[in-house]
């Protein structure tokens, strides 16, 4: 409804600008951090002709976008056209970028307005009036110094065949002044002891102002370092650190800057590169000390990492899963060896997961998603394989049957588990880090924004952090000592913790059927009972000394069965209605949320998903109480609830411009200033002490 709301809106718009006499234009209605129109020099072009259309890109105060090569970071613009029969068009045409860097790393960017330009051009053999319909779906990645979310978005403009003849656009001259010309001559490169050298022909007599020379080829210069611009002759010399490709490449594509917005497009081939001439620009490298605040940025968000790992520990999301840690510390009681054994196969369990998720979210960005941290949980059929992931846990636990026959590994409390305890790791991990603690926010919002190899080191401190204290008890014989030896009551222990496990099924159980309904947590249930009899069948064998396999092959089929057969259509879509509660609260949007603070109200803004074990602790014991409601209501403050139980990129892009990747998010705004971030661990007291 939304896409067709908007193809309503831009046919409006297209009449109006025909009513006015104004270029072709049609605006897109979105919540994007960019915005983006399709606009036309003429809006009635004649058969044969070829006229000029723009892509206009706004970027709101503070954002930016990126050029056709985006840098060290970011992604470059991806348009696909829609055209009628007879309608060609050709490349899209960048303006004169800008640099920009970020934590040390150089981005090439556009932070105001611009515009991409292509010719369209018409068959001779269009017949007058008939409608030129021009479609474009485009995506694009829309950046803060802090945080960058991929973006969409459909593109619309109908012009009709007439005439010809563009009108007079001051807005088009401006796009087009902004374009870089193309260089006459065809410029020469050579690499030499590790430096890329290009020659580019450029008359002695000719102006030229803070030279840089961005290139459009990837993999060929070092683009953090210090360019070197000389002059010798009518000849320009580049002289930049090299890069993978550049000793090898055939062809070099760039864009010479040569003043404000003002640049030429070249093209160079290997060839002999004359010594350097006079400077004229030696720009600042990154081993200066302007940039090495960068790399600091860089430390502190490695160390919010570690840090916010650690106090997962003792987050409340990490509560169904202390069953299996507890275990792993008790084995730590016995040989030294085995406990640094053991410590370093959950320390493996729980970094290869952490290094996974932070892979998989990455590249979920970079093909445009809106997904964030704990994306994983967003799917129900990642809900129900964890469902029944836990249901065999627990009744392992339970002592139904044992693991050993099973994966040929330790015994799960026993001493030799290295096997055990890198399982354990990792499900450790991939419950526990779809929760954001202290630290962890500042530190995942950076990883967003850097290399992708910065951001996967940023991944695994997380789960070293997680993993850390561990690893303390392992290689601290005085911390080892205080834990009590291993006996009998380990077997005790172990099926007492089995109760947590059941519990967070149940847990998995309830979340698979607010996405999915209750046809698909009634399939959850029956996936689960029937794994749960084909494992008491599988213990029975092993107390008779039988094979165990015959009851593990039906119990795989059950659960591949039920990942397919899992409802797609979720219940907990974006813009589903939320439970009012005793806040009497309304489902978050940020048009709701702008007329609130219009009306000069207090808002209490917090964002949620059923799987957050945090959010719903928070919900039941502070967001819950009476005493807050009445504070509330005393005070009028309007409350706003965001479920991202699966995944609502309008919330999604809403976090990342709070810095956050992932829920739970509280936001306080007080009549007339700007909103306070919340602790992640609410208490009555806090919330009852707001201002209003």
């Amino acid at each position: 409804m939304r896409f067709l709301f908007a193809r309503l809106l831009t046919v409006l718009a297209v009449l109006l600008a025909l009513g006015a006499g104004q270029p072709g234009f049609a605006q897109v209605t979105t919540e994007n951090a960019i915005k983006t129109a399709l606009v036309a020099e003429t809006r009635a072009p004649a058969p044969g002709d070829s006229f000029t259309i723009a892509i206009r890109m706004r970027p709101d105060q503070g954002w930016h976008g990126y050029w056709l090569n985006p840098g060290e970071a970011g992604l470059s613009d991806s348009f696909e056209w829609t055209l009628p029969e007879g309608v060609t068009i050709g490349e899209l045409r960048y303006p004169v970028p800008e640099r920009l860097v970020i934590g040390g790393i150089m981005n090439y960017v556009y932070e105001g307005e611009y515009a991409l330009l292509a010719d369209v051009t018409l068959a001779e053999d269009i017949a007058p009036g008939t409608a030129v319909p021009l479609r474009a779906s485009g995506q694009w990645l829309a950046c803060t110094d802090e945080i960058c979310v991929p973006e969409s978005g459909d593109l619309a403009l109908d012009l009709r065949v007439g005439s010809g003849g563009a009108e007079a656009s001051e807005q088009f001259d401006a796009w087009r002044a902004s374009l870089p010309r193309p260089l006459g001559s065809e410029a020469r490169f050579e690499v030499a002891d590790g430096t890329l050298r290009i020659a580019i022909p450029f008359p002695a007599e000719a102006g030229i102002a803070a030279p840089y020379f961005f290139s459009a080829t990837d993999r060929v210069l070092d683009y953090s370092a210090g360019q070197r611009v000389s002059r010798n002759g009518d000849t320009l010399i580049v002289e930049v650190a090299a890069a993978g490709d550049a000793a090898t490449i055939g062809r070099i594509e760039g864009l010479l800057k040569i003043g404000d917005h003002d640049g030429l497009l070249l093209t160079a081939a290997p060839g002999d590169v004359p010594a350097a001439g006079t400077v004229i620009a030696d720009a600042q490298r990154l081993d200066s000390p302007a940039m090495n605040a960068g790399i600091g940025t860089i430390l502190l968000a490695l160390g919010g990492a570690i840090v916010g790992g650690m106090l997962l520990n003792i987050m409340p999301c990490v509560f169904p899963i202390l069953s299996l840690k507890a275990l792993s510390l008790a084995k730590a009681g016995g040989s030294a060896s085995g406990a640094r054994q053991d410590a370093l196969a959950y320390t493996a369990g729980v970094v290869l997961v952490c290094l996974g998720l932070g892979a998989a979210l990455l590249t979920l960005r970079a093909s445009g998603a809106a997904a964030g941290w704990a994306f994983q949980l967003q799917d129900p059929r990642m809900i129900l394989f964890l469902l029944l992931l836990v249901t065999a846990v627990a009744l392992n636990l339970a002592g139904l049957f044992e693991l050993p026959s099973l994966v040929g590994g330790g015994r799960l409390a026993g001493r030799d588990g290295a096997t055990g305890s890198f399982f354990t790791g990792a499900l450790a991990a991939f419950i526990a880090t779809p929760c954001t603690g202290p630290f962890m926010a500042a530190a995942l919002g950076a990883a967003l924004v850097v290399p992708p190899v910065v951001a996967m080191v940023i991944f695994g401190g997380l789960g070293l952090g997680l993993a850390l204290p561990f690893l303390a008890l392992a290689y601290v014989p005085a911390l080892r000592d205080r834990l009590p030896k291993p006996g009998p009551w380990m077997e005790r222990f172990r099926h007492l913790m089995a109760i947590p496990m059941f519990l967070t099924a149940l847990a998995l159980g309830w979340v698979l059927g607010r996405q999915t309904g209750v046809n698909g947590m009634t399939l959850g249930i029956a996936a689960a009972l029937g794994i749960a009899l084909a494992l008491w069948w599988a213990g029975s064998r092993q107390v008779a000394g039988k094979r165990v396999w015959p009851p593990i092959v039906p119990a795989a089929m059950i659960a591949v069965a039920a990942l397919f057969a899992v409802p797609g259509d979720m219940l907990s879509a974006p813009g589903n209605e939320v439970e009012a509660g005793v806040l009497d609260a309304e489902p978050f949007d940020e048009a709701r949320l702008s007329e609130l603070r219009a009306e000069g109200r207090p808002v209490f803004a917090y964002f949620t998903a059923d799987w957050c074990i945090t959010c719903k602790a928070n919900e039941a014991g502070a967001l819950a109480r009476a005493d807050v409601a009445e504070h509330f209501a005393a005070h009028d403050v309007a409350v706003l609830v965001g479920d991202w139980t699966t995944g609502d990129a309008r919330i999604g892009r809403f976090l990342e411009s709070h810095g956050r990747t992932g829920v739970p998010l509280y936001l306080y705004y007080a009549p007339g200033e700007e909103p306070e971030i919340l602790p992640q661990i609410l208490t009555p007291g806090r919330l009852t002490s707001l201002p209003s």
